[in-house]
């Protein structure tokens, strides 16, 4: 597992793959299931695994974040970055990053609050969470305005965070001002990550910014990592191609919950046993929905595992 300082680089190397958090019967995460998902993203040289809004760690208890950061230890691959999630409130993040700071992780994301807060109380509580945890966290905006450009400028500069996962929602991607004013405010996009999965990330690439995170890689690791390094090559026409494979689960999440829809495209596409998805939220049902999930995300596995197959017989024959 990596354990070294985050650098330009880790940013870079990998879509940051954003998984559910698979839980047994009783609700307790599971190993086994939860290394099955990690596998089959690694498989797809997906090196970045971030749990977060996806895990439904919103939810998830301080007495539990210990055991949470032993599972996460024990189905690390050797070159595998694992990010666990602290937050959102305060007092909850706080508590963690003091957990955080006796272990090997080089940082955590913390998980935005939307009420109450405001954008100078954020900075000046994630410039004390990096001093509670001792290491940069990775700061996740949301929505409009959540922190002053400035302030993430100096965030930076102060070491207080290393990396901005951005997920402010656009018709437009590319006009977006909130965006252009963090990063002339920052100066360049290298250390600031999309944060909505494929749909807006070729666009966020061609802006500047460093790689993508995405849940649905979790689906088709093979075809996420494809499009990455499709924008890395410019060739934004291959890259186009390849998104448009991952839209119809997309669009099932858009429409009934990003979160859940992921916890059974997963399940239904025999990637792992998800379980139940944690308190607070609770799985989808309903036959015509889920039945809708299952032909998305089955065929984007299908894809990603052809895309698989086509790779390895191009390198068996180079």
């Amino acid at each position: 597992m990596k354990t070294t300082p985050v650098d330009l680089a880790d940013l870079k190397s990998s879509v940051l793959s954003v998984p559910p958090l698979a839980r047994d019967a009783q609700g307790e995460p599971s190993k086994a299931e939860n290394r099955r998902m990690v596998e089959w993203l690694r498989s797809g040289d997906v090196t970045t695994y971030l749990y977060g809004g996806n895990a439904n760690l919103y939810n998830f208890g301080v007495m539990e974040f210990g055991r949470l950061l032993d599972l996460l230890e024990e189905i690390a691959p050797g070159d595998g970055w694992m990010i666990p999630s602290i937050g959102a409130d305060f007092g909850k993040a706080a508590d963690q990053a003091a957990i955080l700071r006796e272990r090997a992780f080089p940082t955590a994301m913390v998980l935005p609050l939307a009420f109450p807060a405001t954008p100078s109380g954020l900075a000046s509580g994630f410039a004390k969470l990096a001093d509670i945890s001792a290491r940069p966290l990775i700061a996740y905006i949301k929505n409009d305005g959540f922190l002053d450009a400035r302030d993430v400028a100096r965030l930076f500069r102060d070491g207080a965070i290393s990396a901005l996962k951005y997920a402010v929602v656009r018709a437009e991607p590319k006009n977006d001002a909130y965006l252009e004013a963090i990063l002339d405010a920052v100066g360049s996009g290298e250390r600031i990550v999309s944060g909505i999965g494929e749909r807006p990330a070729i666009d966020h690439l061609e802006m500047g910014l460093s790689a993508f995170t995405s849940g649905s890689v979790c689906v088709a690791p093979h075809l996420s990592t494809a499009i990455l390094k499709a924008c890395r090559e410019g060739r934004l026409a291959d890259a186009t191609a390849i998104r448009a494979s991952f839209l119809p689960l997309e669009d099932l999440r858009d429409a009934h919950s990003p979160i859940r829809v992921l916890h059974e495209a997963v399940r239904l596409a025999a990637i792992c046993e998800t379980g139940p998805i944690g308190e607070f939220l609770s799985n989808l049902d309903g036959a015509e929905r889920l039945a809708a999930i299952a032909a998305a995300a089955r065929e984007l596995k299908a894809k990603s595992e052809a895309a698989a197959s086509g790779a390895e017989r191009r390198a068996a024959s180079a």
